[in-house]
């Protein structure tokens, strides 16, 4: 099974987790947010690496304005897990 096979398959279980996750309605609004924006993250980075072979004839991690992009934007997804769950375990005072 190719790399590309697995990592398709890859996105129902997580699909799945942001299903559940959101129907169970325990999850920090915020951490939510955060597991969306990984998935969006993704989504852009799919057309993205297309992009760089086409135009740069390289892949992704190469370019260095595109990857740069990519990568700030799972920065900023990280960053709303990471407050979404500090704040949820913070007692309400």
């Amino acid at each position: 099974m190719s790399k590309e096979s697995l990592f398709g398959l890859s996105l129902f279980p997580y699909l799945a987790f942001l299903w559940f996750a959101t129907k169970s309605g325990q999850f920090p609004k915020l951490g939510l947010w955060g597991f969306y924006g990984t998935l969006v993250f993704v989504a852009i980075t799919i057309p993205a690496g297309i992009y760089a072979q086409s135009q740069y004839h390289d892949m992704l991690a190469n370019v260095d304005w595109l990857h740069g992009s990519a990568e700030a934007f799972l920065t900023m997804t990280n960053i709303l897990l990471v407050l979404g769950f500090k704040n949820a375990l913070n007692p309400k005072t």
